[in-house]
């Protein structure tokens, strides 16, 4: 059945749809008092595991913010199931079993996220029944150095010196396990549209970590076999690489349909960079959202009119949205979105 709002899969594909569509990273989350009563009952791990319960969390945004497009409840993490290796949520994560040499490389185990990871597509097909073809379902996964990155370091990090000391001091290692890391990620993402999914989004959330040349030649060629492949899966892929001032020329190369902006660069210099004919999302930084309503209101209608130039303008945040900001601005953001945007193509 075709979807009752397409506006977002329309822009993906570089249309114009009546306004601007909107939805927001982790838009399912801690920020909605919902989402916590559920946390009350769970642990996070068992909440990702639980295909009813994420498609609960998962449709929370939708009803309450009027979004035009779901994202799956689950984490960049879970992938680590495929490789036997445990993450715990402390809050942050913090892996069982860090690999940092070449003798950790070569023992890893590889599993087949078709057999490992069954419980992410199922959480797709119930979300996609409890969607009822209300808006699209996105699903995601982390890039290959992103999620590679919390192999190595074994946890968030600030400076990212085990995983850059392996880049620089056994690149062989380094491309090894990143060849190996993207091959999996494909399959993974396979599963996610067979499942269902209407569009993909991979977040290279780590991506600001290195400098342009090191991330030209030690990681781009992963993310290009990457979104080459998902490319040929018959849905939408976003690409959304953190530190867009600096890396965005080079991820602008790839052949996403879509290229995520982060708040580090305006909007209107970020569709310069890409060029007019590419379709772009963002760009609002997510800490908008903690101050007054009128000026969620200013920045939000500064970004729409420079979304104009752009071949098609998905709105978002420029990072994932704060568990500190108020579910109503959160909504009232959207009203804004949409109704700016009607308001212009109207005058048009």
């Amino acid at each position: 059945m075709p979807l009752q709002n397409e506006s977002f899969l329309q822009a993906c594909r570089g249309e114009r749809p009546a306004q601007t569509p909107i939805w927001l990273m982790r838009q399912a989350g801690r920020y909605m008092p919902e989402y916590r009563a559920i946390r009350s009952r769970v642990s996070f791990n068992e909440l990702c595991r639980s295909p009813e319960l994420c498609a609960e969390v998962t449709l929370q945004p939708v009803d309450f913010l009027g979004v035009d497009a779901a994202i799956l409840f689950s984490d960049i993490l879970v992938v680590f199931d495929a490789l036997g290796i445990d993450v715990r949520f402390e809050p942050s994560p913090v892996l069982s079993a860090p690999v940092r040499t070449e003798a950790e490389a070569k023992a890893l185990r590889w599993g087949d996220p078709h057999e490992t990871l069954g419980y992410v597509f199922d959480a797709v097909r119930a979300c996609k029944r409890a969607l009822a073809d209300r808006v699209p379902l996105i699903g995601f996964c982390g890039a290959p150095f992103t999620t590679l990155s919390y192999l190595v370091e074994g946890q968030t990090s600030r400076e990212f010196e085990r995983i850059k000391g392996m880049i620089f001091a056994a690149p062989a290692v380094f491309a090894g396990l990143m060849e190996r890391m993207t091959t999996l990620l494909c399959e993974y993402l396979r599963g996610q549209v067979l499942a269902g999914v209407d569009a993909l989004q991979i977040f290279d959330s780590w991506a600001g970590a290195l400098a342009p040349a090191d991330y030209r030649a030690h990681v781009l060629p992963h993310l290009a076999r990457l979104v080459d492949f998902t490319r040929g899966l018959g849905v939408p892929t976003i690409l959304f690489a953190r530190g867009n001032a600096n890396l965005l020329a080079q991820v602008a190369e790839l052949p996403a349909d879509v290229l995520g902006i982060d708040w580090s660069i305006d909007l209107d210099q970020a569709i310069r960079v890409t060029g007019p004919e590419r379709v772009v999302q963002g760009n609002l930084d997510p800490m908008v959202l903690l101050g007054t309503p009128a000026l969620v209101e200013s920045k939000a209608r500064d970004i729409v009119a420079a979304g104009r130039a752009a071949k098609a303008h998905i709105f978002n945040l420029g990072h994932g949205i704060s568990r500190h900001t108020d579910p109503a601005i959160a909504r009232l953001l959207v009203e804004v979105v949409h109704a700016a945007s009607a308001s212009s193509t109207t005058s048009a």
